[in-house]
């Protein structure tokens, strides 16, 4: 995956920047602890524009992420009260996260945009509770912005070494989604527990 994503940037430059930032803030595969590096890399080396490399970061991400906003908006709720409901989805949870995103919402959004994993899934409980378009876009792409700065710029000090910054923090970033997924794995457990104890 780092090889294929290195190529691509090496090759299209700020364009698969862009659209490979893009592609992770739908929730896709390509982890920026990857991409942004090797763009600061590339920058070092004369290839790429460093201020360009960290504005492309932001506005791949601002991108992906209105997409996922549209797709949770636009399918979620019918997607999770639907088949969600094998799992234990009901509508109060369904409430919850409106109700949680209509308080925090907006702050919600701009933490987790420096924060490995959830930052790449944030967009979908936003879109699901319709927090406000244009603050969410505001704060996504500022939010955005020290992520995409932070990696790139470790990139360009490290030159070819860039992969000293970025594996370390990809391994992180496991760790945190391995987490991330024992938490969802219980919240399931638990819903499909009180659904069949309702049932009855």
């Amino acid at each position: 995956m780092s090889q294929t994503l290195t190529s691509l940037v090496a090759t299209y430059g700020l364009l698969a920047v862009v659209l490979l930032m893009a592609a992770e803030s739908c929730g896709l595969p390509f982890p920026s602890e990857v991409i942004m590096p090797f763009s600061g890399a590339l920058a070092a080396a004369g290839h790429l524009n460093l201020a360009g490399a960290i504005l492309a970061g932001g506005l791949g991400n601002l991108a992906g992420s209105l997409v996922a906003y549209w797709l949770a908006a636009r399918f979620g709720e019918s997607l999770l009260l639907g088949p969600g409901r094998w799992v234990g989805i009901r509508r109060s949870h369904v409430e919850l996260a409106d109700r949680w995103f209509t308080r925090y919402g907006l702050l919600a959004v701009l933490i987790g945009r420096v924060l490995p994993v959830i930052r790449t899934y944030i967009s979908f409980p936003a879109g699901l509770a319709r927090v406000r378009l244009e603050p969410f876009a505001v704060l996504t792409f500022v939010g955005a912005l020290p992520w995409c700065a932070m990696l790139a710029l470790a990139g360009f000090w490290l030159g070819s070494n860039w992969t000293r910054i970025s594996r370390p923090i990809e391994a992180a970033a496991v760790v945190i989604a391995i987490g991330v997924l024992g938490a969802l794995a219980v919240w399931v457990w638990r819903g499909r527990s009180v659904a069949e104890a309702g049932a009855r």
